[in-house]
């Protein structure tokens, strides 16, 4: 499902200097598996996301992401390609303010276009625990039902790769345990592939495979489902 040879990344510094974020990283992630990356700030988490998500090109090296080397797809291509088949969900939860949580998750269903948008959003909601909250503005929202609204946008399209950039940061331990095992209800339910950024040593222990960087090379890596290329 995710594969990734000989990734390097590098940016320029507003100085001029070359920075390297990662260097030499490969993996393969079967399809229907789940990883946890892990590693210090700095090691290069969020950079590996947004490589996943074409959102950012790699220096060396390519992605290959259900099927289809990014490389290959130019931005128009890339864009149909990430709201036909990836999902994510972040730390902010990056809805917006003026509509309810139904038109937000409506929104997500008709980029990535689902039939029936707002039926899909609807049953999207429910399956997250928000029935009763489907009209509601994320201001008049806790944090924990602001990021089930973010997750029912995020897999209301049922993407086959849902891509999460550490999604329980922000809450307290007790939802941010429910919003972790939602995320894993979700994922073996839907059979998407899960890739989830964490701190947290604990939550990373109930993904099938764990990945950890220092300094943007790979550390360690455990667990069944993915292998080192």
């Amino acid at each position: 499902m995710i594969r990734l040879s000989d990734i390097s990344k590098r940016f320029r510094s507003p100085s001029g200097e070359e920075l390297s974020v990662l260097e030499g990283l490969g993996f393969h992630l079967r399809a229907g598996a789940s990883l946890a990356v892990q590693g210090p700030s700095g090691s290069g988490k969020s950079t590996l996301l947004a490589l996943l998500a074409g959102l950012e090109r790699p220096s060396g090296g390519w992605v290959e992401v259900a099927g289809r080397r990014l490389d290959a797809l130019n931005e128009r291509e890339l864009a149909a390609f990430r709201a036909r088949n990836l999902g994510f969900v972040f730390q902010s939860f990056h809805l917006l303010p003026h509509f309810s949580a139904l038109q937000n998750v409506a929104i997500g269903a008709e980029i990535a276009g689902v039939r029936n948008p707002l039926g899909a959003s609807r049953e999207a909601l429910e399956r997250v625990g928000l029935a009763d909250r489907m009209g509601h503005l994320p201001g008049q929202l806790s944090g924990g039902e602001c990021q089930r609204v973010a997750i029912a946008r995020a897999v209301v399209g049922r993407p086959q790769v849902l891509l999460c950039d550490e999604p329980t940061g922000s809450l307290d331990p007790a939802n941010a345990g429910k919003v972790f095992d939602l995320i894993l209800e979700l994922h073996r339910d839907l059979g998407n592939t899960l890739v989830l950024v964490t701190h947290d040593a604990h939550l990373s222990l109930a993904m099938d495979a764990r990945l950890s960087l220092e300094r943007g090379r790979l550390r360690d890596l455990q667990g069944e489902g993915c292998v080192p290329l």
